[in-house]
């Protein structure tokens, strides 16, 4: 039998306890310190038109609905400082704060339990473990996200068709501008944190973007409800590949502070 030795961990000190990006277990974090950067991701940009009052439905007040318009993303991770490879899927609408605009997430899936962790007790995403894929399958992108062995959201758009610029994505909102609300209570249920947060992508090095027709069909899913953004109007898709760096946000708003 082989002689395993093990390390001890260290002890666990107060100023490691206080420092920024501190997560646990202490030896092992789940949760990535700013910045940590995505290399190489293919990323399919769904853009259709919706009912407004039904977007403005699922925002959080005092955000208000700026545009009729739905994004989804689904990415490819391809290599990702702390995750590694995973697949992830994002769905936005174009949201206003006073004088901030952005995108608003209701909706996110990931495969990667690092991810989901990250986003919800850092960014306040709503993320759930789920099964996002996109692949090239002939002459098409396909992208699927499926939870509960349900395919939420399947997307077709034509592969390469059409040089684009990802630029004229902000046509539609900023979506490279993430707006989240963050929820999170105390052990005895009291509030404890309840922040809109707000944080821009860094370093968005897009090295290749095509644009062309797409397809979007919605099933529902009580656990994944993307059905109540309704398909009013396919616009257009996205294919794009790009390094990006998750930098440090801000808190847009407190209801804590601010009621």
């Amino acid at each position: 039998m082989a002689d395993w030795k093990v390390q001890a961990a260290s002890t666990l000190t107060l100023e490691q306890l206080l420092a920024d990006g501190f997560s646990t277990p202490f030896d092992a974090p789940s949760v990535p310190a700013f910045p940590f950067t995505f290399r190489n991701a293919e990323v399919m940009t769904l853009a259709w038109r919706s009912d407004r009052e039904a977007i403005q439905h699922i925002l959080p007040p005092p955000l208000e609905a700026a545009s009729d318009v739905v994004l989804a993303h689904i990415y490819k991770m391809n290599d990702t400082e702390w995750l590694g490879p995973y697949f992830e899927s994002n769905i936005m609408v174009g949201c206003r704060y006073k004088e901030t605009a952005g995108g608003y997430s209701p909706y996110l899936f990931l495969s990667s339990d690092g991810g989901v962790v990250h986003g919800r007790e850092v960014h306040g995403q709503p993320k759930k473990l789920g099964r996002p894929n996109l692949e090239a399958r002939g002459d098409a992108w396909i992208g699927t996200i499926e939870r509960n062995g349900i395919d939420v959201l399947t997307g077709t758009m034509a592969y390469k068709q059409k040089r684009s610029d990802i630029k004229r994505l902000d046509e539609y909102f900023d979506f490279a501008l993430n707006i989240n609300l963050k929820a999170i209570n105390h052990i005895d249920g009291k509030p404890a944190i309840r922040q809109l947060t707000a944080r821009r992508l860094g370093a968005l090095t897009v090295h290749e973007c095509w644009s062309g027709p797409c397809t979007v069909e919605l099933r529902p899913n009580v656990q994944a409800p993307v059905y109540r953004l309704p398909v009013k109007e396919m616009l257009e898709g996205f294919w794009w590949r790009a390094d990006f760096t998750l930098v440090a946000g801000y808190v847009l708003h407190d209801y804590l502070v601010d009621r």
